[in-house]
């Protein structure tokens, strides 16, 4: 059941996708292109979670934490140039990994169709694929994304919402993405694999009444 939720957690990044980017996605999008992308992610993507299995959650939570900025573009991915600093050198994606990862698939897709598929339609499948490796369920990726230009760090922490939110504040934060409290529950699904430090969930667990005492 955990895994359908999660299934169901990417889809909604790819309607964010559509809603922030206003791109027509769709599945088959490289049949001519480059008809193997999907078989050549999942092989390389595979070979990478065999060796380094703790990879795979941290690849689905990039893709989150892309998406939520300035829809899955994959601007997550670009390095600081310049004076400026990127979306990666924002506090919230400090302990983000596997760009090295999404690097060498992307190595390999170029090997094969230079120049032709997105490094955000990559993290995408790199995503769903993840989650299939860690034995949950698969689904059709709608491709088409284009590769941003643009990752300012500052953006991260407007768009981001924290973990020390309450639930009217995340209801608050999604909202303003066009999603409602059911999809805050089914993005929260996401949560099921991988770990998290206790700091980012302790008062919860032992503070119910929101004035500082501890659970007796």
């Amino acid at each position: 059941m955990a895994f359908k939720v999660i299934a169901v957690f990417v889809l909604f990044l790819a309607v964010l996708t559509i809603s922030c980017n206003a791109q027509s996605l769709k599945i088959g999008f490289y049949e001519k292109s480059c008809p193997n992308v999907e078989a050549i992610v999942k092989e390389t993507t595979n070979t990478i979670f065999s060796r380094a299995p703790t990879l795979a959650a941290p690849i689905l939570r990039m893709h989150f934490h892309d998406c939520f900025v300035r829809g899955c573009d994959g601007s997550i991915l670009l390095n600081a140039t310049g004076n400026g600093q990127a979306e990666k050198n924002a506090i919230p994606n400090l302990s983000v990994r596997g760009f090295g990862s999404i690097d060498r698939v992307k190595s390999v897709v170029e090997k094969k169709c230079p120049g032709v598929v997105s490094c955000a339609d990559i993290l995408a499948l790199a995503a769903r694929d993840a989650v299939s490796f860690l034995n949950g369920p698969s689904w059709k990726v709608p491709l088409g994304r284009s590769d941003g230009r643009v990752s300012n760090f500052s953006e991260v922490l407007s768009n981001l919402p924290p973990p020390f939110f309450n639930i009217t504040q995340l209801i608050a934060s999604f909202a303003v993405k066009g999603l409602n409290s059911k999809d805050l529950v089914v993005l929260s699904g996401g949560h099921t694999i991988g770990t998290s430090h206790c700091t980012s969930f302790s008062n919860r667990l032992y503070n119910f009444t929101g004035r500082g005492q501890g659970r007796p």
